[in-house]
């Protein structure tokens, strides 16, 4: 009688090989940047080397958005960007967080335009819960560290 080897999950199908898996997390890295490396670079003062942009609409950049961020709808990206935006510049999207698409969208439509861009992963979802400080119409919020997202008594994650 043979027994049957139980494959992981995880492992059905195999990892990539490290040069391969080196290759695909660089290239990652070269497409997105997080909320806290974001927050971090703003927070360090002058010039970030980089612009954050809210591709989201004005009701939900008026709830709402990242100190110092450019409000450029995606629709609106085509016409508005080169009025708005330096080609020369380091261009950084977000949109609401990880369940949508539109930081992804607006990324895409810059590039097209000939614009170097990075979505910053977790959006304004995950700026928030991270308790970075934001704007609204009323002035500058933060809201308490998600513990589940964030550090609550450290300066980073040590990742």
């Amino acid at each position: 009688m043979s027994s049957a080897t139980t494959v992981s999950p995880v492992l059905r199908v195999a990892p990539a090989p490290p040069a391969e898996a080196a290759a695909h997390f660089r290239a990652s890295l070269a497409f997105h940047a997080d909320v806290s490396d974001v927050a971090a670079a703003l927070a360090v003062g002058g010039d970030p080397g980089f612009v954050v942009l809210d591709s989201r609409s004005t009701a939900s950049w008026e709830q709402g958005h990242v100190p110092g961020a450019i409000h450029l709808p995606t629709a609106l990206i085509a016409e508005q960007a080169e009025g708005l935006l330096d080609k020369s510049v380091p261009v950084v999207t977000y949109c609401w967080g990880p369940g949508c698409n539109g930081a992804a969208r607006a990324a895409l439509a810059l590039a097209q335009l000939g614009y170097q861009v990075k979505e910053m992963l977790g959006g304004f979802e995950y700026w928030v819960r991270e308790g970075f400080e934001f704007e609204t119409w009323e002035g500058r919020e933060r809201g308490a560290v998600d513990a589940l997202t964030a550090p609550v008594d450290a300066g980073d994650c040590g990742c």
